[in-house]
């Protein structure tokens, strides 16, 4: 019996070639799409679980209510990681962690010491040795006891290793950065291969023991600098060590707030702060809302991501459901005949279900060539390396049993549903020709094509957003500002470099700076008041940049009122300061040239105050900052004729080469480095984008076959009317009135749907695009126009039929 179900399966399959092409071919797609989200998500879940200690690793974050606002961070002094460890038995060992860029913007000039040319590499981190087992890095020379013990000692990655010491093993062998040959750096440990899923993943560990970024940095409890990670005793409460945590706070941080804040502050610090410890494989999905300058996901788009398979897969079972349904007319004399003949309901069931698992087969395997075929672009557009498991054991049976689940749940309607008619009515003639399920059908199609329009204004609004950012007025001037990089190298040079640049033709300005209005370059956080009350008032949080003279003119930064830095003035340097509109709001200073205000024990003079200018992500607001003169050159930024580029570039390296014959010229533009910070946002724009067009195709699928079938089955009803004097328009507008009026319908369920999510995804910016009408009208449009051309195929093809062929053949 189940071979026979099987020939006549297929033989229904392979008669009605366009219909099942339509169907294979939305299925397909559909699969397709949820086998790339899948292979997505998996990536973006298996975040750090390779590591063996991961139940008892953690990273300490601090939570502070700020003017009723809720900001985390990991940042925290230098002795705190001491204090962890010493005063909690729950914790077994405890880390400090410091990425190089909060330091210098830059990675390092690297060499052996049989070298006389550096390389430029990045991905450099300052880590406390017990970090190697807390994170469970593997090391495939040296141990982790003694890897990162000595002073000056690194471990560097395998690729790394085998890059500068080709000839064999690197331990013990030593390296030299920035050309400061005083000081090597031995080699205590090489890396093994790990997982490509880590947030930490760094080429150099460059130890911490026995070293001080500044004299007293160790016992100072006011400049926190550090990421903290513990590793607690199995079976520790973690909700109960979090609440002790606090008593660090008492000890430590309070004895050394007095003096430097008011008691009324340190109080409701106090109370409005509490240590949370997030888990390692919580990291990289759920610290969107944590400052701690790292790369991650969210994990919110990991659950829209898999609500789109879902949906875009519900697309390609609908169009199934819809299609089987509508041909019902074509399976009713067989429904009637073999019931005639004494088959079951049941058996009937059975052979539809058979046929539908077989449709799910050949779809499934379609649709796992297709998406190993954009595996490629989706690995580019999204930032991964995803590859599909052929070789692991649960791939395939995976696949087969989903192509059994999904086969029956996309046949059970259609299978019971054509499995009722009654021998007598279908034998009389007196069956309806497949519209009982007419309301069924124009509900899904509403489903179909309100899922596509919800898409479609998500990739609207999320390139409108994206647009906004690029082109807004930041402040600065981001065009034309060439970056150079790594001039801490040049030493006293970086001032010479800078003269020659100057004296070229298409370079108008140079600044030496370590700081940048784009992420990824250096930060800090500092506190300031006006003169003489500190301890009295709260203080003002915001950034305290070192810059020079020509900082202001080199970006494009406007005063709003005061003055520039002078050259000609020493007390600009020693005592000078220019502030941003948002430190003069919340210092609350009127007037502010010429006022004075206090940072870190340095009284400063207000000389000019600069009007706010963007320095990170549009996701953030504009944070107070003051600029004074300081000696930071680890960038160099000119401002040049954008006429002839590569001419003045090579220039530029004429300079370089003559002051630097050791080290590449290594360069960038501002422009550019802006963009990267908002590329998260591209490549959400072009997923949304991509995964829309797949839900809109299936839906048009579905469209276009049930067009086609209304129209083959009201083929004598149009022969009639055209015999009758029916005009070609009349027929069009008959046939594809229904269908649009499923898709106004579909756009008036989605728009306000859409708004929703939309507007709870720009609440992410605090400068952001307005949700308006012009963006619903463009989409409803686009999908109307999609869905008349749709249909318009099979409408106007029907137009032209020959009502004598068409009635005589009826």
């Amino acid at each position: 019996m189940f071979k026979n179900h099987l020939k006549i399966a297929w033989r229904n399959i392979s008669k009605d070639r366009m219909f099942t092409t339509i169907k294979i071919g939305g299925f397909a797609i559909g699969i397709a799409a949820c086998i790339l989200i899948f292979l997505f998500i998996r990536d973006e879940v298996s975040y750090d679980t390779h590591n063996t200690k991961k139940d008892q690793a953690f990273r300490v974050i601090g939570e502070i209510m700020l003017n009723g606002e809720k900001r985390q961070h990991v940042f925290f002094p230098s002795p705190f990681a001491q204090a962890l460890t010493n005063d909690y038995p729950e914790i077994i060992k405890s880390g400090r962690f410091l990425k190089h860029e909060l330091l210098s913007p830059v990675g390092k000039e690297l060499r052996t010491l049989n070298q006389t040319q550096s390389n430029f590499e990045e991905e450099f981190v300052f880590v406390d040795p017990s970090l190697l087992e807390i994170l469970d890095i593997p090391l495939v020379l040296g141990s982790r006891e003694n890897a990162l013990s000595a002073p000056n000692s690194i471990v560097l990655s395998k690729e790394k290793a085998d890059k500068y010491f080709p000839e064999g093993n690197a331990l013990g062998k030593q390296i030299i950065l920035d050309n400061d040959v005083e000081n090597p750096y031995t080699i205590g440990g090489v890396m093994g291969i790990i997982s490509s899923n880590t947030h930490f993943k760094y080429d150099f560990l460059i130890t911490k023991a026995h070293h001080e970024f500044w004299e007293g940095e160790s016992a100072n409890w006011l400049s926190s600098n550090y990421a903290n990670y513990v590793l607690v005793k199995p079976g520790t409460d973690i909700a109960s060590l979090e609440e002790k945590l606090m008593q660090t706070f008492d000890k430590y941080a309070v004895p050394a707030l007095q003096g430097n804040a008011s008691e009324e502050e340190i109080r409701e610090m106090r109370n409005s702060s509490r240590f949370i410890l997030q888990p390692v494989t919580d990291i990289h999905l759920r610290s969107v809302d944590i400052q701690d300058n790292l790369s991650h996901s969210d994990i919110r788009f990991v659950w829209l991501f898999g609500g789109i398979a879902i949906f875009i897969l519900l697309l390609a079972c609908i169009n199934f459901i819809n299609l089987s349904t509508a041909k019902s007319a074509n399976r009713a004399k067989e429904v009637g005949l073999r019931k005639t003949v004494g088959a079951f309901r049941q058996n009937l069931v059975t052979q539809f279900l058979i046929e539908s698992v077989i449709f799910s087969f050949i779809s499934f395997g379609s649709g796992v060539f297709l998406a190993w075929m954009l595996l490629p672009y989706f690995n580019e557009i999204a930032s991964k390396e995803i590859l599909i498991p052929w070789g692991a054991l649960w791939f395939l049976p995976l696949i087969v049993l989903a192509s059994i689940v999904v086969g029956i749940i996309a046949g059970l309607y259609p299978s019971f549903y054509l499995s009722s008619f009654k021998p007598v009515d279908v034998l009389k003639g007196s069956l309806s020709l497949g519209s009982k399920s007419g309301n069924l059908r124009s509900g899904l199609v509403i489903f179909q094509f309100s899922v596509s329009v919800i898409l479609l204004i998500g990739t609207l609004v999320i390139y409108k957003q994206m647009d906004y950012i690029l082109n807004k007025e930041l402040g600065f001037n981001k065009d034309q500002v060439l970056v150079i990089k790594g001039t801490n190298t040049l030493g006293d040079k970086v001032n010479t470099f800078k003269e020659e640049l100057i004296s070229l033709s298409g370079v108008h300005q140079v600044s030496i700076s370590d700081y940048l209005p784009i992420t990824e370059t250096k930060r800090n956080g500092n506190a300031f008041w006006k003169e003489g009350r500190v301890g009295e008032n709260k203080g003002v949080a915001g950034q305290m940049w070192r810059v020079d003279e020509d900082y202001i003119k080199t970006m494009g930064m406007k005063l709003s009122s005061g003055r520039d830095f002078s050259k000609d003035r020493r007390d600009d340097a020693e005592s000078g300061a220019i502030i941003n509109e948002k430190m003069v709001e919340q210092l609350g200073l009127t007037d502010p040239v010429g006022k004075k205000i206090t940072n870190s024990g340095q009284v400063f003079e207000v000389i000019g105050v600069v009007e706010d200018f963007h320095f990170a992500s549009l996701k953030e607001a504009i944070q107070p900052l003051c600029m004074a003169i300081g000696n930071e050159s680890s960038i160099v930024t000119a401002r040049i004729n954008g006429d002839s580029p590569k001419d003045l570039i090579k220039s530029i390296h004429a300079i370089w080469d003559d002051l630097s014959p050791n080290q590449s010229l290594r360069y960038t533009f501002l422009d550019q480095r802006f963009e990267v910070m908002h590329k998260d946002i591209q490549r959400l724009g072009i997923i949304f984008n991509s995964f829309a067009l797949f839900a809109l195709f299936v839906a048009c699928l579905g469209l276009f076959a049930l067009s086609a079938f209304m129209v083959e089955q009201r083929n004598k009803e149009i022969s009639i009317r055209i015999v009758l004097g029916a005009s070609h328009f009349t027929i069009y507008k008959l046939l594809s009135k229904d269908f649009l009026k499923l898709v106004v319908i579909s756009i008036v369920i989605a728009s306000p749907i859409a708004w929703f999510v939309m507007k709870r995804w720009l609440e992410d910016f605090e400068y952001k695009v307005t949700l308006n009408w012009q963006v619903f009208v463009w989409c409803a449009v686009l999908v109307t126009v999609i869905a008349i051309l749709t249909v318009s195929y099979q409408s106007i093809s029907a137009t032209f039929i020959k009502p004598l062929k068409s009635l005589r053949t009826e």
